[in-house]
């Protein structure tokens, strides 16, 4: 969110049209309503305030050293101006200038010297990428429960992001520098884990030849997330229920209870109420985890957030394999209509396998794979000059095309026929060679006609050439066939 301070109503509309058409979502105020306004939102992105009242406009700045300002209007700044404005704008605002200052705004929030929650959901929340208000709930739930020790069930399809969410409730508590220790619980077999949970004494199970630690120990002080909690045993969910109510567990074949101080962030893409009418989850456990679902949005109910998702699976990838992509407009509203039944780890997916494909290109509808066509892309074919064509097709006549290492026999004793009729058929006294291309060129498409029927689009495909291409040339020779 950003705040514009101004009493010009000319200028504040303005700022705040091309600020919409950024993307950014924005409100103005005048100067009575600033500090109120300020005070009452948690954080800004940017607060533009006017100039024009260099005394309103200090007050208003220096009461906000945490919060970046940018001043606008044609006075001049003075060299001493508060740490806090990170620059300037003059009208008639550019974008370049407009969006350098917003960067500068980004830098002054993420690199300033305050650790609070504030600080870092700026920095985590980078990773729930997106605009729509499905993500946006997202974001503030996380921001209610992650002060709190309150279990965590996070609820979404595959591929939605479930453990990001799980990893953004961790370091945005206060148990931020404890361990993150996550726990597949459908990739486990059955009999192994209770110890993979809770560890285990020496020679408690055949192959257990000495003691070890299990996840809640690795986990002690932190958060364990355990993922497709729907996938657990049900004599296993019993005793995960035992140590959330007592906080207490023993390893597979000790005595000596461990205390347990761990917090608890569930996911599953599963429905586990109606697991529980089934018999297979049990409602106790359902309701200690249930103390704050979230849900994880499909990437369907969120489309308005795939070219952002775009461009910031890109950024990550570009970085490893050092080379990019783009998407041209028609590509995006392509992709925007897919349903999309593997969500971001799918999209996330089709982002790789096209920076292989398409390195440092532009990808275009045709450029996606077919399940993803949804619109008609560019049907632009190029049409080239006749002379590049006639020029192409003498190199092609008599170039050497032949490789290095790989030519056979038989295409090397094809061209050396050819070399000896083209040498045996050259006069001693010359001979005109366009002239001679020409009636070479005339013959070649006589004969496709004749071949083909008279029927031009087929000649054209035996000739190599686009049909254009050899309607001109007929036209250029004066063949005329009914």
């Amino acid at each position: 969110m950003i705040l514009i301070i101004s009493e010009q109503s000319t200028r504040a509309y303005n700022l705040k049209t091309i600020l919409s058409f950024l993307g950014e979502q924005c409100s103005t105020v005048s100067f009575s309503q600033a500090i109120t306004s300020i005070t009452s939102q948690v954080n800004y992105e940017a607060v533009i305030i006017d100039m024009e009242s260099p005394e309103l406009t200090d007050d208003v700045v220096s009461k906000f050293p945490a919060q970046p300002f940018i001043v606008i209007g044609n006075k001049h700044l003075e060299t001493d101006f508060r740490a806090n404005i990170v620059g300037q704008l003059t009208d008639p605002v550019t974008y370049p200038v407009l969006t350098q200052m917003l960067y500068r705004c980004q830098e002054y929030l993420r690199k300033r010297p305050v650790k609070n929650a504030g600080t870092s959901k700026t920095k985590l929340f980078r990773s729930l990428v997106g605009k729509s208000e499905e993500i946006q709930s997202v974001r503030h739930l996380i921001e209610q429960v992650s002060g709190s020790d309150a279990n965590v069930l996070v609820l979404g399809e595959s591929g939605t992001g479930k453990e990001v969410i799980a990893r953004n409730v961790h370091f945005l508590s206060h148990r931020k520098d404890g361990p993150f220790i996550p726990v597949n619980c459908g990739a486990i077999p059955a009999e192994l884990l209770e110890s993979e949970l809770f560890g285990h004494e020496k020679g408690a199970f055949t192959g257990a030849i000495g003691s070890r630690k299990g996840r809640f120990e690795l986990a002690e002080g932190g958060t364990l997330f355990l993922d497709e909690i729907g996938d657990m045993p049900l004599q296993m969910q019993v005793k995960l229920l035992r140590v959330l109510q007592e906080r207490l567990y023993e390893r597979v074949g000790g005595t000596k209870p461990i205390k347990c101080n761990v917090r608890i962030v569930a996911a599953t893409h599963r429905e586990l109420e109606s697991m529980i009418s089934e018999g297979t989850f049990r409602e106790d456990l359902y309701y200690r985890l249930n103390v704050f679902p979230i849900e994880s949005p499909a990437l369907r109910e969120r489309k308005e957030d795939i070219p952002l998702l775009l461009q910031e699976l890109v950024s990550r990838l570009e970085q490893e394999v050092e080379s990019t992509l783009r998407f041209t407009e028609n590509a995006i509203n392509s992709l925007v209509e897919h349903h999309w039944p593997g969500n971001v780890r799918e999209l996330s997916n089709l982002v790789e396998r096209l920076l292989i494909l398409y390195p440092d290109q532009v990808v275009d509808v045709k450029d996606l794979p077919s399940k993803y066509q949804y619109t008609n892309g560019d049907d632009f074919q190029p049409d080239y000059p006749e002379e590049l064509l006639e020029r192409e097709a003498l190199l092609s006549m008599f170039g050497d095309d032949s490789d290095d290492d790989g030519a056979n026999s038989e295409q090397s004793d094809t061209q050396d026929t050819a070399e000896q009729s083209v040498s045996s058929a050259l006069p001693s006294d010359g001979m005109n060679l366009k002239e001679y291309l020409s009636e070479l060129e005339i013959s070649m498409i006589n004969q496709a006609l004749d071949q083909q029927d008279g029927v031009v689009a087929r000649a054209a495909e035996i000739l190599g050439m686009r049909r254009t291409t050899l309607v001109e040339k007929m036209r250029k020779y004066n063949i005329v066939r009914d």
